[in-house]
């Protein structure tokens, strides 16, 4: 799944990546990185780096706070602006008792909201286990019973459509108006009944 970066750097695409086991106990899992022009740029490691960078204001301390290296971090947001063609960080020299700092520039500022506002997404749906359940539906032959249309009736904020399977017998689902519209369902048109244990769902 992929959306389309901020406007802050243009041609960036989010890339969203899934992975869940078939059988036994298991919990999906999944992997979130921002790309520019087709190419990996931020991923989780370097949202940490820029987060942590952000909370001390200084590179030295960030690397520290990560167990990383300041040669590591240097060259990582040094990678990272070269690509984008623009800084991703702003350093600063310190006063009278020396130090300095750094602070996230706006594109900086950006990449990180983006990557957690993703984040927080992907974390949403993997959470959603009636998400799966469906998702684990559409893969199981099981629970499906292909078969025509043959009436479709509308009340309130529902519909009933009845299917008439190869069995044969006719099975009725009972959907929501936006799910008929969204599937486009009429008479005549080939479907396959998805039967839970409490209710029997639709697909096309």
């Amino acid at each position: 799944m992929r959306a389309s970066g901020s406007k802050l750097y243009k041609n960036c695409t989010t890339t969203i990546t899934a992975r869940m086991l078939s059988r036994g106990k298991h919990k999906p899992s999944g992997k979130i990185w921002i790309e520019y022009k087709g190419k990996p740029l931020l991923g989780k490691g370097g949202a940490k780096i820029l987060e942590s960078i952000k909370e001390e204001e200084s590179i030295s301390k960030a690397a520290q706070k990560l167990g990383m290296s300041y040669r590591y971090v240097w060259g990582y947001m040094q990678n990272m602006e070269k690509a984008l063609g623009e800084p991703v960080l702003e350093t600063f020299r310190g006063g009278k008792s020396g130090g300095g700092g750094a602070r996230l520039t706006e594109c900086g500022e950006s990449l990180l909201d983006e990557y957690e506002r993703l984040e927080n997404c992907l974390s949403e749906i993997l959470a959603n286990k009636g998400y799966w359940e469906v998702e684990n539906l559409k893969i199981s032959a099981r629970n499906r019973l292909k078969g025509k249309v043959v009436a479709v009736e509308k009340d309130g904020v529902t519909a009933k459509v009845k299917i008439d399977v190869t069995a044969p017998s006719v099975v009725t689902a009972v959907i929501t108006k936006e799910a008929l519209e969204d599937l486009n369902i009429k008479v005549g048109d080939i479907v396959e009944a998805i039967v839970k244990a409490t209710e029997v769902m639709i697909a096309k």
